[in-house]
């Protein structure tokens, strides 16, 4: 651990709401719930409003619209939330140039890289304001708490203790004085089942953990899940901030703003990954040996499935395969949103011919047909020839209900249209290829 408080955790307050309240001025101060909005959906984000009634990430949408009902339940703009996250990860790097992004909404930054005349407390709470600041405007007005201490650990964990639109600095010395308090669930990998071991074993907080011998936490939990809790339950996180890592694995995957449900044109998709893959190992003088998909479903569930080979290869064509086959494993009646082609296993060499015997497979064209449309998803961008840009409001019917407004005009009016209106039309996002 650290002897000075030098690593920075940001985690923006309610990221995904966040960007739909920015960029939709009648729903400030209201509550925002982004995720699936059928009768299977999954929440992926809530805003503070709609935490109040008890919704939170991971509850099923039926559940948030009974404690909720007068939320507005959109499905999400992800091209919108990765351009914001792209100006705050630059933010960060201004500051320092090691920056380890953990998601679209979260990352760590080693202040001791940083232009800083020394690390006294005072001097890094000032560096954490100014960013704060910062992000707050080149984000447009987004907010995010911040966390700094002398480990990755105290980081994340100090992040948690100021939200929304806060920071907590834990001073070095005082880390065991802050955690002692807290719950064990605080701790990185004690999730339900861990918790319900050591609650048994009648330890309930991180003073209480301190106490157990690492041989009685190894003999409750195992080696490596008992020796690590042991020195996080003593403030010891030795984790350095890491910008860039060795590739473990070459992917390529594609969110799609309307659910794919044609298996045909998923195969097609996913062949075409596959291949962008293979060319891309091929270009790094890599093979691998393990073909993962990765599949999100309409209501946010991610699912994976993985195939391992008996040696590496960098052939798109054999990639294609086993993904495909890997496809017909899984459910995909009620629509897919993401899909993905990644292999691990890295190695520097390839057997030649292994699967010379299908190779002409590599040359077939694959005819994608038209992709289904979720024509008029709520929150979705639309812009009307006389009216302009706005979003949707909601659809039914035959009709289709736009609020006209964007993220610099005051709430805006609202105005129903048939949904083949020609006048009306949807705002692509950008194509992630």
């Amino acid at each position: 651990m650290r002897t000075t408080a030098s690593v920075l955790h940001l985690d923006l307050d309610a990221f995904f709401a966040a960007v739909e309240q920015r960029d939709k001025p009648s729903l400030r101060g209201k509550p925002v719930i982004v995720g699936g909005t059928g009768g299977r959906g999954v929440v992926s984000t809530a805003s503070y409003e709609a935490r109040r009634y008890g919704v939170g990430s991971a509850m099923s949408t039926r559940e948030a619209r009974a404690r909720c009902p007068h939320a507005a339940f959109l499905s999400g703009r992800f091209h919108a939330y990765r351009e914001t996250s792209a100006k705050v990860m630059q933010a960060l790097r201004e500051l320092s140039p090691l920056v380890e992004p953990l998601s679209l909404d979260e990352a760590f930054v080693d202040l001791a890289a940083a232009d800083l005349p020394d690390l006294e407390v005072a001097t890094v709470t000032a560096a954490g304001e100014r960013l704060r600041q910062r992000v707050h405007e080149v984000t447009g007005g987004l907010t995010a708490t911040v966390g700094i201490a002398s480990s990755k650990f105290l980081a994340k964990v100090a992040s948690e203790l100021d939200k929304p639109d806060g920071m907590t600095v834990v001073p070095p010395g005082t880390e065991l004085d802050l955690l002692r308090p807290m719950r064990v669930t605080v701790i990185p990998g004690v999730g339900p089942a861990t918790a319900e071991r050591l609650r048994r074993a009648g330890i309930h907080t991180i003073g209480e953990l301190e106490l157990v011998s690492e041989e009685e936490l190894v003999r409750l939990l195992g080696q490596a899940h008992g020796q690590g809790l042991w020195r996080l339950a003593r403030a010891q996180d030795h984790r350095p901030v890491v910008a860039e890592r060795e590739a473990k694995s070459i992917s390529v995957e594609g969110t799609y703003d309307s659910d794919l449900t044609d298996r045909r044109l998923m195969e097609g998709l996913l062949t075409r990954q596959a291949k962008e893959v293979g060319a891309r190992m091929r270009k790094g003088g890599i093979s691998g040996r393990t073909v993962t998909i990765k599949v999100r479903l309409h209501d946010f569930t991610t699912l994976s499935r993985s195939s391992t080979l008996s040696s590496p290869t960098d052939d798109g064509g054999t990639i294609a395969r086993i993904a495909r086959s890997l496809l017909g494993d899984l459910d995909t009646t009620g629509g897919v949103r993401l899909l993905g082609v990644g292999v691990s296993g890295l190695a520097d060499w390839v057997q030649e011919d292994l699967f010379g015997e299908v190779a002409d497979e590599e040359d077939e064209e694959v005819v994608l047909p038209e992709p289904p449309r979720r024509t008029w998803p709520p929150g979705a961008d639309v812009v009307h020839d006389e009216m302009g840009p706005g979003w949707v409001w909601g659809s039914g019917a035959g009709v289709v209900t736009v609020r006209f407004e964007t993220a610099e005009t005051p709430p805006g009016p609202v105005r129903s249209f048939r949904t083949d209106d020609p006048a009306l039309r949807r705002l692509e996002p950008p194509s992630e290829e």
